[in-house]
Parts: structure tokens; C-alpha cells; sequence
């Protein structure tokens, strides 16, 4: 593939972002064009030969903006090859097993027929906006959790089925 590639995230601290932007940092590295861009700034995906989506987890959904644009971008998305992520377990569970998409994210799957969905670490750290957020840290159940070896591993995978396994 010669094309572009967009990934798109959902995000209310950044810390979903740093993941997609380590995603695209990878797939540029394997000779990709690649754009990172908040998922509710993106007008269109007619551009982009195939598209990574990602997506905070709170409360079990995910982010509001990767949610509203995969259903608002459904029939182009359908179109092209298609992989999502998701951020969140705020433990180290998500680098020592996988961890299925949640219900919403698993139904975007299967409709959009996507490639892979992974779910990564997720981080909250002092300063995070949000009253649930500041309760979290509050209770001490906050940090980084974010592994990006593994994230980079499967960017790395993500960007040889779009080379053609080169």
C-alpha cells in the first residue's frame, strides 16, 4: 500500500493520544504517510486508504468522540481496512492478557468488519480533568500503565499487513 493512513483517537487527559501518536510514529517509520488527529476534528476519511481508531475506556464505554466518529464515518470506514485500540485498564492487566472489546466497540467491529482491536494500559495521572478522574487519583488507584513496547509491537504488525507483509 502507497496510500494514507489516518489514526484517530478519542481522548480527554492525552493519554490516548501519546498511544495513537506512537502508532503513527511507527507506521511512519515503515515508510507510511501517516496523520494523527482527534477523532472529532476529522470532516472526512475519503483521503486515507485505511485507518487505525482509538479510544479512551470510561465506565466500561468508549470515548465519546471515537464512538461518535465511527458511527459518523461508518460507510467509508466499512470501505477500507480498518483496525481499533482502546486505552484504559488503569493496572497492568492489559499487558498480561487480552483484554476483549467492550460491547459498543465489539459491534463496531463486527459492522465495520475491522482487522484487530486491542485494548492498552491506560494512564491518570495528577492533573487529569474530570470528577470521576480526580476521585480515581484520589483513591490512589492512578499511574501509567501504558506499555509501549507492546504498543509498538502491534503498530509494527499493523503496518506490515498494510506493506503487504514486507
Amino acid at each position: 500500500m502507497t496510500g494514507k493512513v489516518l489514526v484517530a483517537y478519542g481522548t480527554t487527559n492525552r493519554s490516548t493520544a501519546r498511544i495513537a501518536e506512537a502508532i503513527a510514529d511507527v507506521l511512519r517509520k515503515h515508510g507510511l504517510s501517516v496523520d494523527a488527529l482527534p477523532a472529532r476534528s476529522v470532516n472526512s476519511v475519503s483521503s486515507y486508504d485505511a485507518v487505525v481508531v482509538g479510544g479512551g475506556l470510561y465506565a466500561g464505554r468508549w470515548h465519546k468522540d471515537a464512538r461518535r466518529f465511527v458511527r459518523r464515518h461508518r460507510e467509508a470506514l466499512a470501505a477500507r481496512p480498518l483496525w481499533l485500540f482502546s486505552s484504559g485498564p488503569l493496572d497492568a492487566s492489559a499487558s498480561e492478557r487480552d483484554i476483549p472489546p467492550v460491547s459498543g466497540v465489539k459491534k463496531a467491529m463486527t459492522q465495520l468488519d475491522a482487522q484487530e482491536h486491542v485494548t492498552f494500559g491506560g494512564c491518570l495521572e495528577d492533573g487529569a480533568r474530570g470528577f470521576v478522574a480526580r476521585m480515581i487519583l484520589r483513591s490512589g488507584k492512578g499511574g501509567d500503565f501504558r506499555d509501549f513496547d507492546r504498543i509498538e509491537e502491534w503498530a509494527a504488525r499493523v503496518a506490515g499487513e498494510l506493506s503487504g507483509g514486507k
